[in-house]
């Protein structure tokens, strides 16, 4: 079983892929922790898939191909697929925003937390996306509870061992599995860090979601996300009945 696996769901990344899973290669090199890099190539239609082929046959990093179907059911995959193999799951994204380099300060507080969480910091939002946040956040903490202050933030690490039955019991279409994992870990009593990650805008690749369909996509979730609610209350007592969040 690995220390760490790193779950990166990638699409249309192929401008800087290479140097983001570099990146990641050297700043866990240098923590010297048994880890493995999981890639998921979400069906790119650019040479992602070429870029990821000088990755074949490197030990800590593994590479899935699979048909697109959207950042978050490609983020709930990675972490059906990483919890059964180790005992740290970390997501994070393939377009640079948040950096390799925070990733030691969470990393070495693990002893003492069931997630630790890089709220993004100096992020660049118009008032939307703001707003979305903002509603994404008071959704979570009133159909689940407080606890994760950047509720949807792309760079998480979490003990596998409650990971595990939450993303088993979140449905594989879900549109932002991470608002419910959020959620359900506070509900769980998982002992919760949050910490101030810096964030920059995206130099390259495609934003998958624009305009309108950016409100469209934002209801969505939060529906998602208030419906299983019930669901994943039922999953939360489980966990805590039997002490998984220490």
């Amino acid at each position: 079983m690995r220390e760490l696996i790193v779950v990166i769901p990638v699409y249309n990344e192929a401008a800087c892929i290479a140097d983001v899973i570099r990146s990641w290669q050297s700043t866990l090199d240098g923590l010297s922790a048994d880890y493995e890099i999981l890639v998921l190539d979400d069906g790119s239609t650019d040479e992602t898939a070429t870029v990821l082929s000088e990755f074949e046959g490197e030990p800590r990093v593994s590479v899935t191909a699979k048909p697109n179907s959207g950042h978050g059911p490609t983020v709930l995959l990675g972490y059906r697929m990483a919890c059964p193999r180790a005992r740290w799951v970390f997501q994070c994204d393939s377009d640079d925003e948040m950096p390799a380099s925070s990733f030691p300060t969470l990393w070495h507080m693990r002893d003492d937390f069931d997630a630790v969480f890089g709220a993004r910091t100096g992020r660049s939002q118009g008032a939307g996306r703001r707003l979305i946040s903002a509603t994404s956040r008071f959704i979570v903490n009133l159909a689940y509870g407080a606890g994760v202050q950047d509720v949807n933030t792309p760079y998480r690490l979490m003990r596998a061992s409650l990971l595990g039955p939450i993303v088993l019991a979140i449905p594989e279409t879900t549109f932002a599995p991470n608002l419910v994992v959020s959620g359900t870990l506070a509900l769980a009593g998982a002992r919760i860090a949050n910490i101030s990650v810096p964030h920059q805008n995206r130099r390259t690749g495609t934003v998958s979601i624009v305009r309108w369909r950016l409100w469209k996509a934002a209801a969505k979730s939060l529906v998602e996300t208030i419906v299983l609610a019930r669901t994943m209350r039922v999953i939360a007592r489980r966990i805590t009945s039997q002490g998984e969040a220490t």
